[in-house]
């Protein structure tokens, strides 16, 4: 199945966000009036939450007011010896956002450069990570490698593999999360002590970003043994998985 979805050619990955700043009130004043109409237009405000709260809470998700601080990704590799599928993972992670995207920029351009075969899987990645990534090196003034320069371009240009969209099956209803693909799928997944809406607290309050970077890889590993199983191979197992 999906025999136009090599894998030799996949790259597998998940990114962390949090707000730009630790709180609200170290925001500058344009920028906190702009949060301000924000919060009040995606309707935060009405759910009780102060404006600091709802910023504390949800601006990590927006690229204009959040930045990354983690980006987990996987390469497949065959074992030579047994022929299993095997994965590869690096994560970058830094407290410094230019710092983390240049190193990623770079891998990109040396790594996954050529463009009509090279392609980025993982779930969700087309509506969340991908553009968070292109935004936010614009803003670092960092050129975006060849992988990620999808501005102008056509759906069907456009070879990234999106784990959430093609279980829609041209379903634009509801959102499918990874956990309750790895449920349905029976894909193990280990025992997470923290989820997506714990990252901001873990980054500014207990300054554990080494916490953060093992959750972002977990997710990737989910992802990669997703896309697996909707191409009906056998899934990895926890030592077909390696760090570099």
């Amino acid at each position: 199945m999906l025999d136009n979805v090599i894998l030799d050619y996949a790259l597998v990955f998940d990114i962390e966000t949090v707000p730009s700043v630790k709180t609200f009130a170290e925001l500058s004043p344009t920028m906190q009036e702009m949060w301000e109409q924000k919060a009040a237009r995606m309707g935060y405000l009405d759910k009780g939450a102060t404006v600091a709260e709802s910023y504390e809470t949800w601006a990590g998700i927006y690229a204009e007011f959040g930045k990354v601080i983690c980006i987990s990704a996987g390469y497949f590799k065959k074992d030579p010896e047994t022929g299993r599928q095997t994965l590869r993972i690096r994560s970058f992670a830094s407290r410094d956002e230019k710092e983390l995207l240049l190193a990623f920029a770079d891998t990109l351009n040396k790594y996954f450069n050529q463009v009509g075969n090279h392609f980025f899987s993982g779930h969700n990645i087309n509506e969340f990570d991908i553009p968070y990534c292109c935004r936010r090196m614009l803003v670092n003034g960092i050129e975006l490698p060849g992988l990620l320069d999808i501005a102008g371009k056509k759906p069907w240009e456009l070879k990234n593999f999106d784990t959430m969209q093609h279980w829609k099956f041209g379903d634009y209803k509801s959102y499918t999360s990874l956990k309750l693909l790895a449920a349905i799928f029976d894909i193990p997944t280990p025992k997470d002590d923290i989820d997506g809406s714990d990252v901001a607290r873990v980054f500014w309050q207990e300054d554990n970003l080494d916490r953060i970077r093992i959750y972002c890889e977990k997710d990737v590993a989910t992802a990669a043994r997703l896309l697996l199983r909707y191409k009906g191979l056998p899934t990895l197992e926890d030592t077909d998985i390696h760090f570099v």
